[in-house]
């Protein structure tokens, strides 16, 4: 891996030394959006999921007290939603056409989704503009030379497989160095998932494992509704599902948004813990994350990371 005082005495420049670095994942480019086909066997899970969760009260219905099914019942759904019983029972068993936007538009009212829900119940019904082809693995190259000027920030860059991209050196540091690890071990979805047999410990020693593992579930649900095709995208959803009882139990569950993390700790084995404030930034037009960790300069934290720094990832293998 190429150190911060190397890139300065090198004519390579900041942009090129990181284009260099990452290009193992830089190989393919997606098509362009386009509104997608009709997922109906996805469409009718998701609606059934949806619709079991909600109790009768919470849309203003007497609950009464002969119901044999959980949540509502699907005539009860389609009357908030002003269709017909028997086409939102076809929508949930997958024989239905394709739902127009505004029977969409009813039956997330009548469900009471949020607007990620609403999202992703458009994408499964094909109405919403979907990606074609293969994810975006190039990462723009002014976000490399960012990476390279991050002053004590560590930054990496994740597709929407959860395979991460681009680093910087702290970012090496502080989780460990990707450069030599096969493109598998590379994907933060197959670490949280295959990677550990203890429920309760996750990748990097974070303190936040249940929570990370959420997060990628959620995130790959939509992920896999918008790359349909994608080999890498269903390989990694069938590995995780096969591989992972802890995935396949949240895969189930239908959900597709989570509160984001603003805090994390790192146990790491040469510092200590390090609690760094978690960033997110989305990188739209490729559907990548910047994914940023910082703490204030000065603190306990701030000055973990500094040392992070300075020791970079050859620093720190050498003190393992």
């Amino acid at each position: 891996m190429v150190g911060a005082g190397e890139l300065v005495m090198t004519e390579a420049s900041p942009a090129s030394a990181a284009a260099a670095r990452h290009k193992p994942y830089q190989d393919h480019v997606a098509g362009s959006g386009q509104t997608g086909d009709v997922d109906r066997a996805e469409l009718g899970t998701f609606l059934r999921s949806r619709r079991e969760r909600l109790r009768p009260e919470d849309v203003g219905l007497p609950s009464g007290s002969r119901r044999r099914t959980s949540g509502l019942r699907r005539e009860e759904v389609a009357v908030l939603a002003h269709i017909s019983t028997e086409y939102y029972v076809r929508l949930e068993q997958g024989r239905a056409p394709r739902p127009s936007g505004e029977v969409l538009a009813g039956i997330a009212d009548a469900l009471r989704l949020t607007d990620a829900e609403s999202a992703h119940l458009h994408l499964l019904a094909g109405t919403a503009p979907s990606r074609t082809g293969l994810h975006r693995r190039d990462v723009r190259p002014s976000i490399l030379t960012l990476l390279e000027r991050l002053p004590q920030t560590a930054g990496f860059v994740v597709s929407a497989a959860f395979e991460v991209l681009a680093w910087n050196d702290l970012a090496a540091a502080l989780m460990e160095d990707f450069g030599p690890l096969h493109l598998d071990d590379r994907n933060l979805a197959r670490r949280a998932f295959l990677g550990t047999t203890r429920s309760d410990a996750g990748p990097y020693g974070v303190s936040d494992a249940s929570e990370f593992r959420h997060h990628v579930v959620l995130r790959l649900r939509t992920t896999a509704a918008r790359y349909p095709t994608d080999p890498v995208v269903t390989g990694l959803v069938r590995d995780l599902r096969t591989g992972s009882a802890a995935f396949a139990r949240l895969w189930d569950r239908h959900d597709v948004q989570a509160p984001p993390t603003l805090r994390k700790t790192f146990h790491h084995p040469v510092v200590g813990p390090v609690t760094v404030d978690c960033d997110a930034l989305a990188l739209d037009e490729r559907d990548q994350h910047l994914v940023l960790y910082s703490a204030v300069a000065g603190s306990h934290d701030g000055e973990a990371l500094a040392l992070l720094g300075v020791l970079g990832p050859q620093g720190v293998a050498s003190a393992l």
